[in-house]
């Protein structure tokens, strides 16, 4: 078959219901794994790092911490660029050769671990390397925002999202498994002898990488057999940079660092801020259902927004999450003393599912706010709206790519804010309040430009 599609008029209900959607589904439910796989590479390092002291490697914690944030640095840099490729390159071509890059990082971090003297610079490179997967998901949004339809881009790309966001879970729960096992036997590499106290027990942290090659292989290939491009969806870089003169997208951007940064930036930095608030607590046991409940409750928000309005949904959840992390703060230990790991837990766990519906409905927000900005600009003719609708499509694209992209940053900022939060008053207090005054932020700045009765864009 041919797997560039000419015509795609996806608002058009009778392509639609004849063809346009078995296509649009077929493409997502290939996006969906690969972008999984990409969020699995990108959230490693907040898993490893937690056995690597036992093990040999003599880092500190700041350090550690380090490793932990800098895939976040890398890749939402990567995302500005990435967010631009699927017009340039194709879709379906993209997603193969971005899948494809994940094997460098996989296949890299399993022969570094396997030696205590790798250097910390080593580690720091591989660290960065794992920014290919952060990278992926602006592509991967934009290239899905073309093959639907505007009623149904808040589920679709929910869809997408929300259950690539799985790969932050998915990581956190496999891993801790994998490494307990030789899983590929001689080909694996040796064991390594994890200590702690008098406990001695092997340990196969080579896994962390090496277990996920084969689906890396399996996601590339079905990218490249299965996806299709888009001939419409073709732009120049040039064509699509309009957007840095659009208020609307810095807006976006900003909304979306409170939710999709605050998702992978307390993905990254739970496990560490748990294990050093509440030393007794093995993290392993409990921080993959944080990033699991924010990765199932995107699709739910990006549904409730189709039906009820984006911009209504994302100020209840800006409110609750000021609400969330007042509660965090009422459970820390304070000096060492007191505090309560349940009251904890539950509090990040309201935060991760507030931060998921959060990001399904600013995601919707963006496609209604560019065309309605579109439509108003255009002519009247038939001619003059349909060409509207084509250039809302494409900015809408290159928005969500690059929010996306700015978002992610808060995967970096967040772990590092508590340990200089640490280093500077002795507690993460600090870093907790600030979160809260930028949610304010975030509650002014919805409520005048989308969700107030005289809004420049209800949406």
């Amino acid at each position: 078959m041919s797997h560039v599609l000419n015509r795609w008029e996806p608002e058009n209900k009778e392509f639609w219901q004849q063809e346009g959607k078995a296509v649009a589904r077929r493409n997502l439910w290939i996006s969906i794994p690969a972008l999984m796989l990409a969020f699995v590479i990108w959230q490693v390092w907040s898993v490893a790092v937690l056995n690597m002291p036992n093990i040999g490697f003599s880092y500190s914690q700041n350090q550690l911490f380090w490793l932990a944030a800098l895939p976040a640095l890398s890749g939402a840099t990567l995302r500005i660029f990435y967010s631009f490729m699927v017009p340039i390159f194709g879709g379906r071509k993209w997603t193969a050769i971005s899948t494809a890059s994940l094997l460098i990082p996989a296949i890299g971090i399993g022969f570094a671990v396997q030696d205590p003297t790798t250097s910390y610079v080593t580690m720091v490179v591989l660290a960065l390397l794992c920014g290919f997967g952060g990278g992926n998901f602006s592509s991967s949004m934009s290239n899905i925002s073309f093959f639907f339809p505007k009623a149904e881009k808040g589920t679709a790309l929910g869809l997408n999202a929300g259950l690539g966001n799985l790969g932050v879970s998915l990581v956190q729960f496999v891993v801790p498994l994998v490494i307990t096992m030789g899983v590929f036997g001689a080909f694996g590499g040796d064991p390594q002898t994890w200590i702690k106290g008098a406990v001695h027990k092997k340990m196969w942290l080579q896994n962390a990488g090496f277990v996920w090659v084969p689906f890396i292989l399996l996601a590339t290939v079905a990218a490249w057999l299965g996806m299709n491009d888009i001939a419409s969806a073709r732009a120049s870089f040039a064509d699509q940079v309009v957007i840095f003169k659009r208020k609307h997208n810095w807006l976006m951007c900003w909304l979306y660092i409170g939710t999709f940064g605050s998702f992978i930036g307390f993905s990254a930095g739970f496990p560490l801020l748990m294990k050093g608030q509440f030393p007794d607590v093995d993290p392993t046991k409990y921080v993959f259902y944080g990033p699991l409940v924010g990765a199932l409750a995107r699709p739910v928000g990006g549904w409730l927004a189709d039906k009820i309005g984006g911009a209504k949904v994302t100020q209840a959840v800006f409110l609750l999450m000021m609400l969330a992390v007042g509660g965090v703060l009422v459970f820390l230990p304070h000096a060492g003393q007191g505090g309560s790991f349940q009251g904890f837990f539950a509090m990040f766990l309201c935060l991760f599912a507030l931060t998921g519906v959060g990001n399904g409905s600013t995601f919707m927000q963006v496609p209604v706010i560019f065309l309605t900005l579109h439509q108003r600009l255009a002519g009247k003719g038939e001619a003059a709206q349909k060409q509207a609708q084509a250039d809302a499509t494409r900015e809408a694209a290159a928005v969500l790519g690059f929010s996306g992209a700015i978002g992610a940053y808060g995967g970096f900022f967040i772990p590092k804010s508590y340990g200089t939060s640490i280093s500077m008053t002795g507690g993460v207090e600090a870093a907790l309040y600030a979160f809260i005054l930028f949610y304010a932020s975030c509650v002014l700045i919805n409520w005048w430009f989308y969700a107030r009765q005289n809004a420049e864009i209800r949406c």
